[in-house]
Parts: C-alpha cells; sequence; structure tokens
C-alpha cells in the first residue's frame, strides 16, 4: 500500500498557500464548534465528542481530497492543449522557456500555477528537468510524470522536443478521451442495473 504524503504535500496538493499551522489551527476551530454546537441544543456529550471528532479530523482531510481531485480534474482537462501550445512555439522557433512562459500568460488554473512554479525554480538555479519532475509531487498524475519524463530526457540527451512533446499530446489527448468513454459506460452501466431493479419490483408487485 502507498505511504499517505505528508500533510505539507496534501495541501500543496489540493492547492491551497497554507502552512502546517494553518491547517491546524482551522482543524482544531472546526473541532471547537462541532463539540460546542451539540452541547447548545443538548444533544448530550457523545454526540458533542463524535462530532468533534469528525469536525476536526474527517472534515478538513475530506475537503484537502475534494480540493485535490477538482485541481486534478482541471489539469487534465487543459493539460493537453497546453503542451499544444509548447509545440506551437517551438516550431515557431521559440525556445522552450519563453514557450512555457506564453502558458503562464494564457493558460487557465492550475496549469497557469504549475508552469509558473516550474519557471520560477530554474531561474533560481534548479535544473528544468528537475524542476518538471517537481510537478508530480504537486500534481501525481501519470500525464504529468510523462511530462517531466519527456523533458528530462530532452534535456539530459537532446533530440527533437517537438516531436516528442506532440507525440506526449496525442497520448494525453487519447487517455483523456478513454478515461470519458470508461466514465460514460460506467453511468450507462449503473444506470441499466437501476432500471432493471426497478422493473423485477415492477414485476414482483404484479405477481
Amino acid at each position: 500500500k502507498a505511504r499517505s504524503p505528508p500533510l505539507s504535500v496534501r495541501i500543496a496538493q489540493a492547492g491551497l498557500d497554507w502552512s502546517k499551522q494553518r491547517f491546524m489551527i482551522v482543524s482544531a476551530v472546526l473541532g471547537l464548534v462541532g463539540l460546542a454546537i451539540p452541547l447548545l441544543i443538548g444533544a448530550g456529550i457523545l454526540a458533542a465528542l463524535g462530532l468533534c471528532f469528525a469536525a476536526a479530523f474527517g472534515l478538513p482531510l475530506w475537503i484537502l481530497k475534494f480540493l485535490k481531485q477538482k485541481r486534478e480534474t482541471k489539469f487534465l482537462d487543459n493539460f493537453p492543449d497546453s503542451v499544444d501550445v509548447i509545440v506551437r512555439g517551438i516550431k515557431a522557433g521559440l525556445p522552450l522557456l519563453d514557450s512555457m512562459r506564453v502558458i503562464v500568460a494564457d493558460s487557465p488554473e492550475p496549469i497557469r500555477s504549475e508552469i509558473r512554479t516550474i519557471l520560477e525554480a530554474q531561474a533560481i538555479g534548479i535544473p528544468l528537468g528537475e524542476a518538471c519532475g517537481k510537478l508530480y509531487e504537486r500534481i501525481p498524475l501519470a500525464e504529468a510524470n510523462f511530462f517531466a519524463i519527456v523533458i528530462s530526457i530532452q534535456q539530459k540527451a537532446g533530440g527533437n522536443l517537438s516531436e516528442a512533446l506532440g507525440n506526449l499530446s496525442r497520448v494525453l489527448r487519447e487517455r483523456k478521451r478513454m478515461k470519458a468513454k470508461i466514465k460514460a459506460m460506467s453511468y450507462g452501466l449503473a444506470y441499466g442495473l437501476s432500471s432493471y431493479g426497478y422493473d423485477i419490483r415492477v414485476a414482483d408487485e404484479f405477481k
């Protein structure tokens, strides 16, 4: 079983610019609110303790998970287009970093801030391949890892970057299409099963 990432990483993956201390303070406040409400309405100490625990520990972690999933969905929706921007820039003669700056200027969040973070890391001396590798820590998706691998290999071994990124863009779009197809099939299966169950209940009533 994969280890759960540290709290600071989970906060970053949710897109929050919070310290661990701030997260813990907010969690403690939610816990106190969860403790106070049942006591004020006379629900009893057990209910108060249960709601306090859920508000202090369960709710904050659920919010982090929800924000992380929402952020990753937005990333996947726009990432192939962003890779295409880099490809077109390189083919037009722009350096890789300038092409990435176009993304910072024009792309939606969270891609804009993630590419900006990569550029800022590169500006202070971190190799571009390594800076791109950090993207996977903040956006733990295979698509982000593919991008980091392509950039890292190009930085070390050279080669036709526009062709490599063009191939990556096609892979990303195909993965996106397959995920959408699987999601649609899952919805269809769930609807079919629910309809089947309803038909059985109706048939039983007329027996």
